[in-house]
């Protein structure tokens, strides 16, 4: 007995288009998945910016007191442009400090580029054993004639040196 093979034609043709309800479905998932995940993975890092206000050059105010240390390139200290010795360097400092009161024993850093780093740090660190209260650092060079204390001393530019950015 044979048996014949029938064919059933089907009553609609095949459907060849992509049926596009699951993708957006899947689409519109990862969509919320990422909406919940992004505030998440957000580390904000509180940083304190000073506030700065521009003050001519005329305006500031002149302290006499100022302690300034600078560091050369060769690794000489002078405080207040007076060559000092490193194994003094501390024991000078903490005398000039001494007299201070301590919200007012601040002192200013001015390194050469070309110093050596460590030399620097030791010096913010004889500084700190001195019994300075705020460390400052300069990035510009300070003329001879302020560093001296002279009041009436104006900064004088490098001839040598390029001009400054603008603003």
């Amino acid at each position: 007995m044979a048996t014949s093979r029938k064919w059933v034609k089907p009553a609609t043709p095949p459907n060849s288009e992509i049926n596009v309800t699951p993708l957006v479905d899947v689409v519109l998932v990862l969509l919320i998945i990422f909406m919940v995940v992004t505030p998440l993975l957000e580390k904000d890092i509180e940083v304190r910016i000073p506030e700065t206000e521009d003050v001519p050059v005329e305006q500031m105010p002149q302290d006499n007191n100022q302690l300034i240390v600078k560091l050369d390139a060769d690794g000489t200290y002078s405080i207040n442009t007076e060559p000092v010795q490193k194994d003094e360097y501390v024991n000078k400092l903490k005398r000039m400090l001494s007299a201070k009161s301590k919200e007012d024993r601040v002192v200013f850093f001015v390194a050469d580029d070309k110093a050596n780093y460590g030399l620097l740090v030791a010096a913010f660190d004889g500084a700190k054993q001195a019994g300075a209260f705020v460390l400052g650092m300069a990035t510009e060079d300070i003329p001879a004639a302020a560093a001296a204390g002279d009041p009436g001393a104006a900064p004088v530019a490098d001839p040598g040196a390029a001009p400054a950015p603008a603003p």
